[in-house]
């Protein structure tokens, strides 16, 4: 079943994809720090091996585009038209024909039931709204072999490191609209998937990389 979409935004997902069109710009700067030591390495790793149609939420600025398999089939959503903007601009260099961007919300895929292999994030869930929301969307559109792969930050079990989050998360969400204290791995399991690797990636527990079958 295809679902319509909605042509409003709600009020606070709105309001986050104000945010990121502002930062549009500037985002790729953000997060060089920990592309260089960290996030690279990741996206080589884990997207690079996957074939068939692939779903990347959140593509953003594009930072996975030059990963992808040229075998597989991928569409990319975004609610941000500037972030869009930016990964068009990586696509185009990329000179890939395989990959496909739409501007649309997690929370609402104008896909049908049961249409991708694989559904693909990368530091994405720590700003969608209703997170469960989208998860279950997710849930939807995959097929029944499908997996689901993460690789996303959330709050730590150190007492130490996640008073720290929970401290440094209000403000935060006021400048990006990131939730940096998540508890993304109950939220997977609470919509029903099921959990078959659930890794440590880096600052002891903080960076994860979940895969997930309905």
């Amino acid at each position: 079943m295809k679902k319509s979409r909605k042509n409003c935004l709600d009020e606070e997902t709105a309001k986050i994809q104000k945010r990121y069109n502002r930062i549009a710009k500037f985002y790729d700067i953000f997060e060089l720090f920990g592309e260089k030591v960290w996030f690279y390495k990741w996206r080589k790793k884990f997207i690079s091996p996957l074939k068939g149609k692939i779903l990347e939420i959140g593509i953003g600025t594009g930072k996975n585009i030059d990963f992808y398999n040229r075998e597989a089939i991928v569409t990319g959503i975004d609610f941000s038209k500037d972030m869009l903007n930016k990964a068009q601009e990586k696509l185009e260099k990329a000179q890939k024909k395989n990959i496909t961007l739409k501007q649309m919300d997690v929370e609402n895929l104008e896909f049908t039931d049961n249409s991708f292999d694989y559904v693909v994030t990368s530091f994405v869930f720590c700003s969608v709204p209703k997170p469960i929301k989208g998860l279950k969307e997710i849930k939807r559109v995959l097929k029944p072999t499908g997996k689901l792969i993460m690789i996303e930050h959330i709050l730590s079990k150190n007492t130490i490191l996640a008073f720290i989050e929970n401290t440094l998360n209000l403000l935060v969400k006021y400048i990006m609209g990131v939730n940096i204290n998540r508890d993304t791995k109950q939220n997977i399991i609470d919509v029903g998937f099921i959990i078959v690797e659930d890794k440590n990636l880096a600052l002891v527990d903080i960076f994860r990389l979940f895969r997930a079958k309905k």
